[in-house]
């Protein structure tokens, strides 16, 4: 974690070298605004993963100099293999911005779809508790 909030926050800091030289050479607020917006984004990125490997406090296998690509074998995490709710919250989303150019009608119906579905795709593997003994 040690190289990625360096790379994060070194990212910030080159986004923000460039800003002050865009500044400088041509002035346009639009440009200006998005490289400032870039470098809080890569700061804050760099921030977050500062914060999360001080409170961890250990060493994972990409900051081991010597460390072999086996060593960062295992699991990640639990991904859901056959989901379907990724698609309702996706056609939400598209209505939701539909929306925009047709009406502000759709629009709210897509905020209301997207938070049925994203519900939906939260709570898939909830199982419910019983109180039923056996």
């Amino acid at each position: 974690m040690k190289v990625s909030w360096q790379l994060f926050g070194g990212l910030a800091v080159f986004y923000l070298l460039l800003t002050i030289i865009y500044w400088q050479l041509d002035g346009e607020p639009v440009g200006i605004g998005g490289m400032l917006l870039a470098a809080a984004l890569a700061g804050m990125i760099g921030y977050y993963i500062w914060f999360t490997q001080r409170r961890i406090g250990s060493i994972l296998p990409e900051d081991n100099i010597s460390g072999e690509i086996a060593d960062g074998a295992g699991e990640l995490g639990f991904y859901s293999p056959h989901s379907w709710w990724p698609l309702p919250v996706a056609l939400s989303t598209c209505t939701m911005g539909m929306g925009l150019f047709i009406g502000w009608w759709l629009t709210l119906i897509g905020v209301g779809a997207i938070m049925i579905s994203i519900i939906g795709m939260v709570t898939e593997y909830e199982k419910p508790i019983s109180n039923a003994t056996h």
